[in-house]
């Protein structure tokens, strides 16, 4: 019989010369420390990247990092008809973004590293040579069932309550004879390469994942389709040669995976080779009033990555973010190491949680407030005009034209021992410096509801609050004489001067100097809330000061 599974294997495969042992000659296990790790990050060009790309990376990344191993990248572009356009691109921008250093993999200059090619759709030939292995060892054969054949068997499993698959006496191709084959083929059947399983399904297998611990699902059953009729490998075969090849150690991904994990065994052991260590991280889960769902794609704008890059997040915080989601000890690490880098951390697997976790925006935000807060403001500058110049090109002019003044304005509140944090992400910046150029200024002239407590703060004495200030403010005071002014202001009206008098004997006054202060930051800036007062007044000058107050002495109604 092994000679017949021979000559099926020639047959099928006539033109494939290179014996097993010639590709692991050209693959030699590689030369690495005790203990070190060799990841991949193994993406499909057939949608976009997601948060949980992103997880996964991180892991893959910091784990083979941190033992002196070896992280590359693996395109696995085998499902050719599902490709999308731009998809590519978006991998090769997702490693440039989150400054996710790689060893080896595909890139956009082609190759780099000795275990290539990294790009599965060009590494055909060598599927061929361990698929031709398999059929001259019986271990696969050729299917000629069509599309119309298969969904009989399906039909006639669920008429009879059986699982439906490929598998035991549903096998209508696993049997069939050299002449037989022979003759289909001559006949131009197309057909399939199928792994032909030798799995109980009465017993169990026993796997240690390094997350979920000891997992022991069922065997393996069906006859898994090893090619397909256009010669390219399925997911199953290709990872697992490929796996085995680039020496990879550990495989990170989601437990959706969980489910395929005794095929790939079942390939693994066909070959005699060496399993890698399996790491199943878990989904990332939304709350929803009282109950938990998974993060879908189509429910949740912000699962995609694209979403954080139109937005404006910085790819720094989001790295941060998820790093406290994988290691339960790393929010405490950063509050010992606020300025270190984040690769300094030592990440371990034995602190990533087997169970789904909760993906927090707000949390998130708070660290990306944190964050902003303390960046130069050649930094901020630079970061969001970067972020307008790909997506509100009208905005980054504003801030090309002018970038000294624009500079003047991100510095006000940055540095010192309590920076501000009124930015949470690139888009909000127009927003919070838009008071500061004519074309952005869209005034709200609302006051505060405090106001209505105060029957003598009345439309006459804000208007003249604000007509007076147009004669007795001058670009050149410094802070102190500035607010004095103010103060002179306040007491002129019948405001207290001194916040402290005001508190002490309230019915003496209209209000205090805060309420002045207040109506003009309202008159200037057209809003209730903006940096210090004085650092704003300063950059904007006298004549963009005085044309704003008397503008609001024309329209507050």
């Amino acid at each position: 019989m092994m000679n017949d599974y021979i000559k099926i294997a020639d047959l099928l495969f006539p033109d494939v010369k290179l014996k097993p042992e010639d590709l692991e000659k050209k693959y030699p296990p590689r030369n690495l420390p005790d203990g070190a790790f060799v990841t991949r990050f193994a993406p499909s060009p057939t949608g976009f990247l997601h948060l949980g790309c992103l997880w996964a990376t991180l892991i893959d990344e910091r784990l083979a990092h941190q033992s002196g191993g070896v992280f590359y990248l693996r395109i696995e572009d085998t499902d050719q008809k599902r490709e999308v356009k731009g998809a590519m691109k978006g991998i090769f921008d997702f490693f440039e973004i989150f400054n996710l250093n790689l060893d080896e993999g595909y890139t956009q200059d082609g190759d780099k590293g000795n275990y290539g090619p990294y790009i599965q759709s060009k590494r055909k030939e060598i599927y061929h040579v361990f698929a031709k292995q398999l059929v001259s060892e019986g271990k696969a054969y050729p299917c000629f069932c069509n599309p119309e054949e298969l969904e009989e068997i399906k039909k006639n499993q669920k008429a009879m309550k059986e699982n439906t698959g490929y598998y035991g006496k549903w096998t209508k191709c696993r049997d069939l004879t050299y002449s037989e084959i022979e003759s289909k083929i001559k006949n131009g059947d197309k057909f399939i390469i199928r792994f032909k399983s030798f799995g109980d399904e009465k017993k169990r297998i026993a796997v240690n994942d390094l997350i979920l611990g000891l997992l022991d699902p069922p065997e393996n059953i069906r006859d898994e389709i090893v090619l397909k009729s256009d010669g390219l490998p399925t997911y199953h075969f290709a990872h697992v040669i490929d796996d085995h090849l680039m020496k990879t150690t550990h495989v990170v991904r989601g437990d959706e995976w969980l489910a395929t994990l005794p095929i790939h065994v079942q390939m693994f052991e066909a070959f005699g080779w060496k399993l890698p260590y399996y790491m199943h991280h878990a989904v990332l889960l939304k709350q929803e009033e009282n109950s938990k769902r998974k993060l879908s794609k189509r429910k949740d704008p912000e699962l995609a990555l694209d979403y954080y890059s139109e937005v404006g997040y910085i790819p720094e915080c989001l790295k941060e973010y998820i790093m406290t989601l994988l290691n339960s000890n790393y929010e405490e690490w950063r509050m010992a190491n606020p300025q270190a880098d984040l690769n300094e951390f030592k990440f371990t697997v034995e602190k990533l949680s087997p169970s789904g976790a909760l993906f927090d925006l707000n949390k998130l935000n708070d660290i990306s407030k944190n964050y902003i807060a303390v960046l130069s403001t050649d930094e901020i500058y630079n970061r969001v005009k970067n972020w307008a110049k790909k997506y509100d090109n009208d905005f980054y002019k504003i801030l090309d034209e002018r970038q000294q003044y624009a500079k003047d304005i991100l510095s006000i509140g940055r540095g010192g021992e309590k920076p501000r944090k009124d930015i949470t992400f690139m888009s909000e910046v127009k927003n919070y410096v838009s008071y500061f150029y004519g074309e952005l200024f869209a005034p709200d002239y609302t006051m505060p509801e405090s106001f209505g407590q105060k029957p003598e703060i009345n439309k006459v004495i804000i208007k003249n609050i604000a007509k007076d200030y147009i004669d007795i403010y001058d670009s050149t005071d410094d802070s102190i004489i500035w607010f004095d002014k103010i103060k002179e202001l306040a007491a002129k009206h019948g405001f207290a001067p001194e916040t402290k008098l005001y508190k002490k004997n309230p019915q003496d006054y209209k209000g205090s100097v805060g309420d002045v202060s207040m109506i003009l930051r309202i008159a200037v800036c057209g809003r209730q809330n903006s940096p210090d007062m004085y650092e704003v007044f300063k950059i904007m000058g006298k004549d963009m000061i005085c044309n704003r107050l008397q503008r609001f002495t024309e329209e507050y109604k």
